[in-house]
């Protein structure tokens, strides 16, 4: 019988452990527990229109917000291209309105700082730009709530994304 306890505590620690490590990996910016990056990236190539391995990722801190750009990884990609400047365009409506949507169904989840950037949405600007192989959308606001929320946010995406940018401010 103490054989029997002694097997229920060693596997009901083993399961708080897992629980426990799954939830610190989620407040720290990894993926939703379960999740891995090659789901991250299929569930992206769904939300977003254009295949994630064909493409770049970066997210940058800027003083007054910071930018989300995605570039094709070749220059004669036109549809890819074509495909991120869609995309791009409709994130920056949709952020504009307060609608993130789009990173939640990709992470399930909801990136820090998405609770700020809705309730201060007439706060923040979104202005699209077209780029060489792509798209910007550079975000900036004179808000330091506001501000605060953004650089959170991007820092999830560098994180999720695993892009290797700089998590520090430019």
């Amino acid at each position: 019988m103490n054989q029997n306890i002694n097997l229920t505590i060693v596997a009901f620690i083993t399961v708080l452990l897992s629980v426990t490590q799954a939830q610190g990996q989620h407040k720290s910016g990894t993926h939703a527990p379960g999740m891995s990056h090659e789901e991250m990236n299929k569930r992206g190539e769904e939300v977003m229109g254009f295949n994630q391995t064909e493409t770049t990722h970066h997210f940058v801190l800027l003083q007054e917000g910071g930018a989300i750009e995605v570039e094709a990884n070749r220059a004669d990609d036109a549809s890819n291209q074509n495909k991120i400047r869609k995309h791009l365009s409709e994130i920056a409506k949709m952020f504009a309105k307060g609608n993130f949507s789009a990173p939640f169904l990709i992470h399930e989840q909801n990136p820090p700082g998405v609770p700020v950037m809705k309730r201060l949405k007439n706060e923040i600007e979104y202005k699209l730009e077209k780029t060489a192989r792509g798209a910007r959308v550079l975000i900036s606001t004179k808000n330091g709530k506001a501000l605060k929320a953004i650089h959170d946010f991007l820092r999830f995406q560098i994180t999720e994304h695993q892009t290797g940018d700089s998590l520090e401010v430019r």
